[in-house]
Formats: structure tokens, sequence, C-alpha cells
């Protein structure tokens, strides 16, 4: 277990949106301040994880891996079962880890407190949940996840940050432009459901967000350049 005093923990997927939230925590804190924390669930898009040690490593950013697979073994779904075949078609997909938002923040609070950190920060957007019907990933659910953790951690101070959800993609793309990492996290992190780099598959909604996102920004870009 890591043991050096941090100001912020960020949870830490590998993606494009939690690799924002780091950069805005190294940008606040600076590199020694941060610590990347992943977790490892059995989920089908694992090269995430390789991801996320690459991009800490070379941010200078101390990074630990932890494991929950023990949701495989309590809970099923497309995200984590390779045998199931992922639909995007229902109001709530199937790709839906139950309850896995609230897990990730609650572990890392515990971790921070022991690291005398008084804030995490994940990556949740609300859009994925008016999209894609993912419930915890609102603010909603991060104020509830916010009052419990304070009782947990006897710390009224106890902060859940969410800086990216109340943005559209395209926004998040533009605040990782001004913050100087947009080219080398379209390069570098993995958004797709299927564990593919860049662009994805195209297919999946992850990629879908994305690769829009991305497409409005540029075509923004281009308008204010006329």
């Amino acid at each position: 277990m890591l043991k050096t005093k941090k100001a912020i923990v960020v949870v830490h997927s590998g993606g494009m949106d939690s690799s924002i939230c780091l950069a805005l925590a190294i940008k606040k804190y600076s590199a020694d301040e941060v610590l990347s924390l992943s977790f490892r669930y059995g989920q089908r898009h694992s090269p995430e994880l390789i991801q996320a040690k690459k991009i800490s490593e070379e941010w200078n950013v101390d990074h630990i891996e932890l494991s929950i697979d023990c949701l495989q073994e309590i809970t099923d779904n497309a995200l984590m079962n390779t045998d199931m075949v992922i639909d995007y078609t229902e109001q709530v997909p199937n790709t839906l880890v139950l309850g896995r938002n609230g897990l990730m923040a609650r572990i890392a609070a515990i971790h921070a407190h022991s690291l005398g950190a008084k804030k995490i920060a994940l990556g949740v957007m609300g859009l994925e949940e008016a999209n894609s019907g993912y419930r915890d990933c609102s603010r909603r659910y991060m104020n509830l996840m916010e009052e419990i953790l304070r009782i947990d951690l006897d710390d009224e101070s106890f902060e859940v940050l969410t800086p990216l959800v109340d943005m559209t993609k395209a926004e998040t793309m533009k605040l990782a432009d001004e913050l100087g990492v947009l080219d080398y996290l379209l390069e570098n992190t993995i958004t797709c459901y299927e564990g593919l780099p860049k662009e994805g598959c195209k297919v999946c909604p992850a990629c879908k967000l994305r690769n829009e996102g991305i497409l409005e920004y540029r075509q923004t870009q281009y308008a204010t350049s006329l």
C-alpha cells in the first residue's frame, strides 16, 4: 500500500475522462501530490489499465492498481462477461456494472484518508446517465456518496470532485486542449468497450460519444479560425 502523503486521489481508468481529471489534479496540486488509482474488476477492456499505468509514469504520478474481481462473482454484465454480446439498444445497456462507481469512490476515499488526502476525483459525466443509462454517473449520485463518505471518514470537509460532470464531450476536449494534453490523450487513452485504442470500435456508446465529441470540437476550432 502506498503510504506517501497526497493531496488528492484520482480514480483513473486509463480512459479520456479520468485522464483529463488527472491532468487537472496535477495542474492544481503538482504531480507529487496526486495518486492515480486504477481498479481491475475483470473488465473486457482491460488494456485501459496498461494505459493508466503508462500515462501515470509519463506524467510522473504515483500509480497503484487494486483488484475488485469479486464483482464477477456477484453480478453479471457484458462489460465483464465476454460471452455476453454487448447490447446498445436498451435504455439501460447490459454494460452497466451495478454500483461500480460508488464502490470505486468508497475504496478511493478510504485510501485517500490514509494518505492524508481530503479529496478524490472521478471522471463521471452526467451525459452518461442521460444517454447511456449509467445511474452512478450523475452529480446527484456523487453528492449522496460524498455525504456517506463524510460520515465514514468523520470528516465534514471531505470532497468527491467530478469536474467534468456537467460538460459535453466537446467541452471536455476543449479542456484537454487548454491543458495541453488533448493530442496525447487521443493517442494514449482507451475508451472503447472492446479495449481498442484511439477511435476504437466506433460502434459502442463510449466510442460514439468520444468520436462525436472530438469531431464537434474540431469543427468548432475550424469555424472560429475562419
